[in-house]
């Protein structure tokens, strides 16, 4: 295939070459974007493209292929990566709600809701949030590993009611 035949056939399938890219970023911009860089690297690289390979397919596998690499790059670029001495320090952001006094209550109104609950449901729920398993709770308590699981789902219900002011 020459050149003219491959630029032919390339912008014959635009259409379908933006709809795919509107579905892999789901926004017009990026879509037009995406659908120039695949041109482009298809036309850079047409002497690797083989005659009787799917042109279709060939095209919007290198598409595919640009939008797993832009979106690996954008998640490596927002990664934290701990430079200090001690790797112990935590790296949290300034809006944690751990520095301010806000923060604290909230912690506290927690915990008081948490011993709000009926003693049914606080004990089962307070061992599960100290690290129990569910077979390890109904062991303790001498309950049914059913009963414990839909004790603890409850609990979580009912913290949710009462917190729901908090959101």
């Amino acid at each position: 295939m020459n050149s003219a035949q491959f630029q032919e056939r390339i912008l014959g399938i635009q259409d379908n070459m933006f709809n795919f890219a509107l579905m892999l970023t789901a926004n017009r911009e990026d879509a037009h974007d995406l659908l120039q860089d695949t041109t482009l690297k298809a036309l850079n690289n047409q002497d690797k493209y083989i005659d009787n390979v799917n042109f279709k397919g060939w095209v919007l596998t290198i598409m595919r292929n640009i939008f797993i690499n832009n979106y690996r790059k954008v998640v490596r670029n927002q990664t934290v990566i701990d430079q200090t001495e001690d790797l112990y320090h935590l790296n949290l952001s300034q809006d944690s709600g751990f520095d301010s006094p806000d923060g604290t209550m909230t912690v506290k109104e927690i915990k008081k809701a948490v011993n709000s609950l009926n003693t049914n449901l606080r004990i089962p729920f307070s061992m599960f949030l100290a690290g129990y398993k569910y077979n390890e709770i109904a062991d303790k308590l001498d309950l049914p590993l059913g009963s414990v699981k839909s004790r603890i789902f409850f609990a979580r219900q009912e913290l949710q009611k009462t917190l729901k002011d908090m959101r």
